[in-house]
């Protein structure tokens, strides 16, 4: 919903625009002052209305209608800086739909990790008719989406969700596979129960000579 802003000042207040006679009517000014605080937040708007067709900057509402524009089906429970981000990357995405970067990336907006995508096809060329079965790739076609999330955070991808969005992503005639893994949390760290090692004591002083006590020892051999 949009309404006013408090304290939100106006660029063209409505007093400065009466005539002359009424720029110093209280009366005048303080009702111009009240439609003021209405009309603020419809300038600021058309002030900032590039802001409303970028989905890094437009409010969240905007956000799901600007997903319609291209095409794209937002989920409510995913983050918020995702669902801006996949509106933002919509038209990329389309463009490398049916790919492995185009599932790769569809897949990386919604879990933040970069997943590994195997697939079964490959090309080849040759000059000379190629030996039967020497043919690059599997006969039966296949993706496998593997996504590994830091430990602690394999509850935060579903794996339904995620199921659908590669779907969506890959050939519609290619069969897939998602995985999810977890990675191992390091071992703890083990305090070190080794004692340090005493100080070593001092080097004795050489046999015959007297300890510098003051540094002023006289030049000559004293009786």
């Amino acid at each position: 919903m949009r309404g006013t802003v408090d304290d939100l000042a106006t660029p063209h207040p409505l007093g400065h625009l009466l005539p002359a006679l009424y720029h110093d009517n209280d009366i005048a000014q303080r009702f111009t002052a009240a439609l003021d605080v209405v009309l603020a937040p419809v300038l600021a708007t058309l002030d900032s209305s590039h802001a409303y067709v970028d989905p890094l900057l437009a409010p969240l509402d905007f956000v799901d209608w600007l997903a319609e524009w291209v095409g794209v089906e937002l989920d409510a429970s995913w983050p918020e800086d995702r669902q801006r981000a996949l509106v933002a990357r919509a038209a990329d995405l389309f463009a490398w739909r049916g790919t492995v970067r185009g599932v790769s990336e569809a897949v990386a907006i919604y879990t933040g990790v970069v997943p590994e995508v195997l697939e079964s096809g490959a090309t080849a060329w040759t000059g000379t008719p190629p030996p039967s079965g020497a043919l690059p790739g599997a006969p039966a076609g296949e993706l496998v989406v593997r996504v590994t999330v830091p430990p602690g955070e394999a509850g935060a991808v579903d794996p339904a969700r995620l199921d659908r969005l590669v779907a969506a992503a890959k050939p519609a005639h290619i069969a897939h596979r998602v995985e999810i893994y977890q990675e191992a949390a390091p071992p703890p760290r083990r305090r070190s129960t080794r004692r340090a090692a005493p100080p070593a004591d001092p080097a004795p002083e050489a046999a015959g000579t007297p300890p510098d006590l003051d540094g002023d020892w006289p030049a000559g051999g004293g009786g």
